[in-house]
C-alpha cells in the first residue's frame, strides 16, 4: 500500500508541472538514461552539454526552467563552474546535481543545491527530485 501511495504522489507531482531540463553530463549512456527519465515525466529536454562552455552556449540558446547538473565534466571542467555561469547569466532557478562525487559541491558555497543525487542513482530519485525541483520552482518556493 505504500508504494502505492508514493506511485501517486509522484505521478501528482509529474502532473503537477511540466517544462524544460538541461542536462550537463559528460558520460554519454548517463546523459541518455537521465534524458529519457526526464522525458518520460512529461519534460522537454532543451539538450545535452558534456563541458562548461557547451552548457552556457546551450543555456542561452534555450533557457531551462531546471538543470541537472554532473560535476566533473569531459574537459576537465566543472560542472559547478557551469552551473554558477549559467545562473549568473539567465538568473536563479533550481539545479539538481548528479554526482559520483558529492563531497565537492557540500562545502557551503554557491550554489548549495536544490538536490544532490548520488551516482549510481535510481529512476525513483531522479523522478522525485525533479518532480519536487520543478513544484517548487512553479511556485516559487525556493525564490521567497
Amino acid at each position: 500500500e505504500a508504494d502505492e501511495l508514493i506511485q501517486i504522489a509522484h505521478r501528482e507531482m509529474a502532473d503537477s508541472t511540466s517544462g524544460s531540463v538541461m542536462i550537463i553530463e559528460d558520460e554519454a549512456i548517463i546523459a541518455m538514461d537521465i534524458e529519457s527519465i526526464v522525458a518520460e515525466m512529461g519534460h522537454r529536454v532543451t539538450g545535452i552539454a558534456r563541458t562548461r562552455d557547451e552548457a552556457v552556449k546551450l543555456g542561452k540558446a534555450d533557457v531551462p526552467d531546471l538543470i541537472l547538473a554532473d560535476i566533473q565534466l569531459a574537459d576537465n571542467s566543472s560542472g559547478i563552474d557551469a552551473v554558477n555561469d549559467l545562473l549568473n547569466e539567465l538568473g536563479m532557478r533550481p539545479v539538481i546535481f548528479i554526482t559520483a562525487f558529492p563531497e565537492r559541491l557540500l562545502t557551503g558555497d554557491k550554489p548549495e543545491p536544490a538536490f544532490l543525487i548520488s551516482k549510481p542513482y535510481s529512476v525513483d530519485q531522479v523522478v522525485s527530485a525533479v518532480s519536487q525541483a520543478m513544484f517548487f520552482s512553479s511556485t516559487e518556493t525556493l525564490n521567497a
